[in-house]
């Protein structure tokens, strides 16, 4: 071995000497790298404009721990007043499902709507279809295709859903419904393909109330409710 590679030899031993001390070795018990792409897909979902809900439509929560005995007159307080029929189909409704929760279920039912109403107005029946029950996305894809045929088109903005109550609720055999006052405010106007008005205004707040009733088979594994009726209050 000549000179020069003994010096090779030895830089190469010094460099690894150090580079051990300074990173240290494994031991089995490193604590797991910090993930610094977490806070973007965060921020992302912050940013995002599509309103979440729970599931294809609305879901049930997942099954919780057994609760308390809760007094007859404090079981739905603020969403039905004890001994009323809405109180009592309630009743049965926990009776056939004990996942039920008045309250998760309006939170979805809200979005739902609100999710409805615009694919309705922008004709997106891949949306549509999967929020509602066959016999309401029959009605609605007919009144799209009208508006295609006469080649119109339905802006549609909501200002506000200021209310979501149940009104009733009922179970059927398998089957679970709830119906749902929605009381809102949205723009909405339709206009032909010169952009001629035909409907609406693109400038007036319409005052809306719509009655909508929800419904699922309590012994499916699919969690989720479907659109199966709607109506409005004038």
């Amino acid at each position: 071995m000549d000179i020069y590679t003994i010096i090779f030899l030895a830089l190469a031993v010094f460099i690894f000497l150090r580079l051990r001390s300074v990173l240290g070795q494994r031991t089995g018990s490193e604590r797991p790298p910090y993930d610094r792409a977490a806070p973007n897909v965060l921020q992302r979902g912050q940013d995002n404009n599509v309103v979440p809900i729970p599931g294809s439509v609305i879901d049930q929560p997942a099954p919780a721990a057994p609760a308390e005995p809760v007094e007859p007159t404090e079981r739905w307080k603020g969403i039905a007043e004890p001994g009323t029929p809405l109180a009592q189909g309630l009743d049965a409704v926990v009776a056939q499902d004990s996942s039920f929760d008045p309250r998760h279920f309006l939170s979805g039912a809200r979005s739902a709507y609100e999710m409805i109403v615009l694919a309705f107005a922008n004709g997106d029946r891949r949306a549509l279809r999967d929020l509602l029950s066959a016999e309401v996305y029959e009605s609605f894809e007919a009144a799209i295709k009208d508006r295609e045929k006469h080649e119109q088109k339905t802006e549609t903005r909501f200002v506000s859903i200021d209310k979501a109550e149940i009104v009733s609720a009922e179970t059927r055999d398998r089957s679970i419904q709830l119906t749902v006052r929605f009381v809102s405010q949205m723009i909405s106007v339709t206009r032909d393909k010169a952009g001629t008005i035909v409907d609406g205004s693109p400038d007036k707040v319409a005052d809306i109330t719509d009655i909508w009733t929800f419904a699922r088979d309590s012994t499916s594994r699919d969690p989720n409710w479907k659109l199966v009726g709607t109506g409005s209050a004038h």
